[in-house]
């Protein structure tokens, strides 16, 4: 295959730090191969935002550099996406686009911002930040709290092997600690005895050196809708402890800022997040269209997706699940099984990508086996995701989940 830029992904082998680079602009993709190569990474480059995401999913890169405007799926879904997938969740997303930077980025979890054009030394700097970041095994997370039973109990939350929580019981003491602390989130109570946590939190931000530290507000006071407002100005996450899922918000939160992997926390801890997100991602009503020719796969997946109140449609083969498209064009994501006679799945699915109103149509190809060449021959097609014969149906509602988000 001949790629637009030379990148390493044929020399990759296990232990490898790489970067992923989603970068439509070749010639700048080209300059950040380089400079990723001079700081030890090896990088891949994907030109379309819906290839990138699927090799941030298959190779779980150390670090990934993201521009926002993409061909075929934008830079914000790619990170909504990410930060929505627990295998994905924990990578660096630094942003370098010419969009300028936006609280939103920030909220969605990116790691950095980089207006382009972007100067050699700032990127320089974003290279030191991510490589610094990466090296960083066990993170530190600034606890802002007057109230000891409260503090205890929200350590006991983010509590982990790979965090490192630091306390503190006023604003003074945290400004302090900030100063000298190299701290990679805040968790910050706004009731503090010395000052207003708001002013704190606008004081913290204002200064150049904090602007991406992410601060979680986590607050008993009753807010105003202008002090939301206010607070959201600067705050990554704004939680109230009143509510009924505050302590899986505050833990979803500060895994997501932290960039902790899901899979190393504790196990209570995955546990919680697993719960907060099955009762967050509901996926009853969506409509799916299977394309399959074996009848007994169809029978097969058509009582996992009912089972979880999903309405199914299916086609017997590639021209007859083209045609199901055009009569449903309200269908949410696609099941395609690649191997079928006459037209197969591959060449159904660049069918499909060639009608415009269906470029960002979820498809999951089903692949006989879970081939490096297989999957990539998928994406190469069309699909948006694979999964490998015999389906798992957890893994499987965990895709749909995914990509009928939103």
């Amino acid at each position: 295959v001949v790629r637009p830029v030379d990148d390493d992904r044929e020399h990759l082998r296990e232990g490898d730090r790489v970067l992923l680079i989603i970068e439509d602009d070749v010639k700048f993709a080209r300059i950040l191969v380089a400079m990723a190569r001079e700081k030890g990474f090896k990088a891949v480059v994907a030109i379309r935002g819906d290839t990138g995401l699927a090799l941030a999913n298959e190779l779980q890169p150390a670090a990934i550099t993201l521009d926002i405007q993409l061909p075929v799926v934008d830079g914000w879904s790619i990170l909504d996406r990410l930060k929505r997938n627990p295998r994905t969740r924990h990578i660096p997303v630094h942003v370098i686009s010419i969009v300028e930077k936006s609280k939103k980025g920030s909220a969605m979890g990116a790691f950095a911002f980089l207006e382009k054009p972007v100067s050699k030394d700032a990127l320089e700097g974003a290279f030191t930040h991510i490589t610094d970041f990466v090296d960083k095994k066990v993170k530190r997370l600034l606890l802002v709290e007057d109230d000891k039973v409260q503090a205890a109990s929200i350590r006991e939350v983010v509590a982990g092997e790979d965090v490192d929580i630091v306390s503190v019981e006023n604003a003074k003491d945290a400004v302090q600690q900030l100063e000298k602390g190299d701290f990679d989130a805040v968790v910050l109570d706004l009731l503090l005895p010395d000052q207003d946590g708001t002013q704190l939190l606008e004081q913290i931000k204002t200064q150049e050196r904090f602007k991406d530290l992410p601060i979680v507000v986590y607050t008993g006071k009753d807010l105003t809708k202008r002090e939301e407002t206010r607070l959201k100005k600067y705050a990554e996450s704004v939680i109230l402890k009143s509510g009924a899922t505050s302590p899986e918000k505050l833990l979803s939160d500060t895994v997501l800022f932290l960039h902790r992997v899901e899979s190393k926390l504790p196990p209570k801890s995955q546990e919680l997040l697993k719960t907060s997100r099955e009762l967050s991602d509901n996926v009853a009503g969506k409509k799916v269209l299977i394309v399959d020719d074996d009848v007994r796969n169809i029978f097969a997946l058509t009582s996992v997706l009912e089972s979880q109140g999903l309405e199914v449609l299916y086609a017997e083969n590639g021209k007859d699940g083209i045609d199901s498209l055009e009569r449903n064009p309200d269908v949410d994501v696609v099941l395609m099984d690649v191997m079928m006679p006459e037209m197969d799945g591959y060449q159904t699915m660049k069918a499909i990508r060639q009608d415009p109103s269906h470029k960002a149509l979820p498809i999951i190809a089903i692949t006989a086996k879970a081939l490096k060449e297989d999957r990539e021959k998928c994406i190469q097609a069309g699909a948006s995701d694979y999964l490998p014969k015999p389906v798992d149906a957890d893994k499987l509602m965990e895709l749909i989940r995914l990509w009928t988000r939103g």
